[in-house]
């Protein structure tokens, strides 16, 4: 039988309402509802069991066993029961000692912010964080753990955030109405979504209520999004709800979808002893606080509960260099020459780009290469290269800005090739297991080190300062795994690492005002919360020049900005006019960056570049402001595309996440192979403009709307087309 459980309180949250149940001698637990759910009445959460079947005969009862808003696990306390261990830390004897001690909600002019506390009897404390920011989507969810005993704790576990109440809404266990999200990715093939039923995961309760089911993933090293991004979802088919979550941490982390009855329970946080190896020691007196976790509840679609998440972050864009207010294009050699880049081949690119309209010019990798070797063996000394810069690195940002650009250089600030001085000064790297970890041809540097800091603020800020640069590109290109030594476990070493190098980001940003910072590993390793709101932008991936750079674009706007969404389009001297525009269309998805043969081109091949950077002018502020929808009309494969995808874009009152009327829009159609019919149809949003007043393309496509519909006439495959609305 289900116990008997009551609402202990429900606060309004913009359009969000944050219900806390609890049972009797239990925790409370955390149940997010859309606005529009009169979650006020006690008896009607507490009879939930009460459901009709779908025949309106047959009485289904919920069974609810306890929960928790918070889920820890310490070293000292058993395991959970149920088969659990080595599936899930979850609801371990640590949580079965808590008990509620009390809530609290203070509000200013800017935020609501709601406190519940939970302890035990050794003097242990649970303080369980949810922010809303008003005039924003979502949630900020976060726990403090304060060891109040006389003696240390080990943390093996703690959540960021822990989740209930999904199958409200639905008979028995909801079966048949839930679907369970999460977002793949690895490298140049970032975001894929992936969708599956609790069924197929089986995840449904058993028989007896026993044994515990979990399907927890993450990412384990210090490439955040290396497998997934920390993201999940749960949606109710039938009700249109989704809930959504993304962690913001540059750690190991973990997801989890619970289940040991008819409810469905989701959690996040750091990963677990289990599933990361982190163990933390608590001593008495100390504050242990969890990564920020963002979530979200909306009764729509998938992609809008994503594009809540993502809003979260665009007051960070405030913080950002006023020429970020009109997304400037960028060009970065890198493509040009393969982390060769010289003064005296910089002198022709530069050259070549005056006239184009591009503002700030990136070095990338290879300016401190000696000769003979490669880029990829040679960072962390940070010596440019006399043989490639005779006249050293102010000769050449004088010339960059001479000829009407800002200059930027590329750092891969936390590693240290093999062919470097510093890769064998140990004692400034990390060590695992008391040896220097060390990863295919890198090493790592301890950034919990004052020395270390010292010396990459001597190198790396010392040098964007020295030579006057404006941007920088930060790479990462190797992951440290599992962990370091240094502390408690390995897992916890990473945590500490990682938290260090953040704060250097934090560092050079005091330390260089209105410096631009893009963050870039592997393309795009780091693309979560957390880094992406200290950076300008971020590199979107590594496919630069693959024909699934549309795809891999569109489905980003699920995770993180496009304002954000640094996406190159690599020109070859033999592309075609229809391969240039396939290309640069791409870049209308997110932020525009060019590289490749610029030095080479044919003036016909300028003129579609020229037309492409005037179209990314003139969307720029729907970029900045808009609202995505996205349409995705191709087969399962990444690399050997087939149909078509398009994303309308719209933008409302500045400031406004999403409205009724807008005040324009633009759509972005790629065409891939075998389409299989002519004239693709596109639903066009409910007050997006008709008018169509601008075209980017090279092919005979066409465009045309008839009754609230962008009617796309194909003509061939790999083809693609831009339209301006207003």
């Amino acid at each position: 039988m289900a116990e008997k459980r009551r609402v202990l309180s429900v606060y309004e949250l913009g359009d969000m309402k944050a219900c806390y149940v609890i049972t009797e001698g239990g925790c409370p637990e955390l149940i997010l509802f859309p606005g529009d759910v009169d979650a006020s009445d006690p008896d009607a959460l507490a009879e939930e069991q009460s459901w009709s079947g779908e025949d309106g005969l047959l009485k289904e009862e919920k069974r609810l066993q306890k929960e928790s808003l918070v889920q820890a696990k310490l070293t000292e306390d058993d395991g959970p029961a149920g088969y659990a261990c080595g599936t899930t830390m979850r609801n371990s004897r640590t949580v079965l000692r808590m008990g509620y001690d009390g809530q609290e909600r203070i509000e200013n002019k800017d935020q609501v912010e709601i406190r519940t506390r939970l302890r035990d009897e050794r003097g242990l404390s649970y303080l369980h964080f949810l922010t809303w920011r008003k005039e924003e989507y979502s949630l900020e969810s976060y726990v403090m753990f304060e060891n109040r005993s006389e003696q240390s704790f080990g943390l093996d576990m703690l959540s960021s955030f822990s989740l209930r109440g999904f199958t409200a809404f639905a008979p028995g266990d909801g079966h048949g109405q839930m679907k369970l999200h999460r977002i793949r990715s690895r490298w140049s093939s970032e975001g894929r979504l992936v969708t599956d039923s609790p069924e197929n995961l089986q995840l449904e309760p058993s028989w007896s209520e026993w044994s515990v089911n979990s399907e927890r993933y993450g990412q384990i090293g210090s490439m955040p999004v290396k497998g997934y991004f920390p993201f999940g979802a749960v949606e109710d088919t039938k009700e249109h709800i989704v809930w959504a979550a993304q962690l913001a941490t540059e750690s190991s982390w973990q997801m989890e979808f619970y289940r040991r009855d008819d409810d469905l329970a989701f959690s996040g946080g750091l990963a677990d002893w289990e599933f990361g190896h982190w163990r933390k020691e608590i001593e008495p007196g100390e504050t242990f606080e969890t990564p920020h976790a963002i979530l979200t509840v909306v009764r729509g679609e998938l992609d809008e509960a994503c594009q809540r998440l993502t809003y979260h972050g665009k007051k960070y864009l405030k913080e950002q260099p006023e020429s970020e207010a009109h997304l400037p294009v960028l060009f970065n050699e890198y493509c040009t020459t393969w982390g060769l880049p010289s003064h005296e081949n910089i002198h022709g690119i530069l050259q070549a780009l005056q006239g184009h309209g591009i503002e700030y010019f990136v070095v990338d990798a290879g300016w401190f290469v000696e000769e003979g070797k490669s880029w990829g063996d040679g960072m962390g000394d940070y010596i440019p290269s006399p043989v490639l810069f005779p006249e050293g690195l102010t000769a050449l940002t004088k010339e960059i800005r001479e000829a009407g650009m800002k200059p930027g250089i590329w750092f891969e600030i936390d590693n240290a090739g093999r062919d470097s001085r510093i890769y064998h000064e140990e004692e400034m790297l990390l060590h695992k297991d008391g040896r220097v970890l060390t990863n295919g041809s890198r090493r790592f540097f301890a950034m919990t080190k004052p020395e270390v800091i010292r010396y990459l603020g001597e190198r790396v800020i010392g040098q964007l300062k020295q030579y006057g640069f404006s941007y920088l590109k930060m790479d990462y290109n190797e992951t440290i795994g599992v962990g370091c030594d240094g502390a408690k476990s390995p897992g916890e070493g990473l945590r500490q690492d990682r938290e260090a190098s953040v704060e250097f980001v934090r560092k050079i940003r005091r330390e260089v005002p209105g410096i631009i910072l893009e963050n870039c590993s592997s393309g795009g390793h780091k693309l979560e919360p957390l880094m992406m709101s200290l950076c300008s932008m971020a590199s979107f991936s590594d496919a630069h020049e693959a024909a699934q750079i549309p795809v891999i674009a569109l489905r980003l706007h699920r995770s993180i900005l496009p304002a954000q969404s640094q996406i190159w389009a690599v020109i070859r001297q033999t592309d075609s006019l229809q391969r240039i525009v396939y290309t640069m269309a791409a870049t209308f998805l997110g932020r525009m960056c060019l590289s490749g043969d610029v030095t080479n081109l044919s003036q016909e091949q300028w003129k579609m570049i020229d037309d492409g950077i005037a179209f990314y002018r003139l969307i720029a502020p729907v970029i900045k402001d808009g609202y995505s929808y996205l349409y995705e009309h191709r087969g399962e494969s990444d690399r050997h595309l087939t149909g078509w995808q398009a994303l309308v874009r719209v933008r409302t009152r500045e400031g406004e996440y999403r409205g009724k009327q807008a005040l324009e829009a633009f759509a972005v159609v790629h065409v891939f192979a075998a389409v299989g019919r002519k004239e693709l149809v596109i639903e066009l949003p409910e007050g997006c403009p008709r008018k169509i007043t601008s075209v980017y393309r090279a092919t005979g496509a066409g465009a045309r709307t008839e009754d609230g519909k962008l009617i796309i006439a194909t003509s061939q495959p790999m083809e693609a087309i831009a339209v301006y609305l207003e």
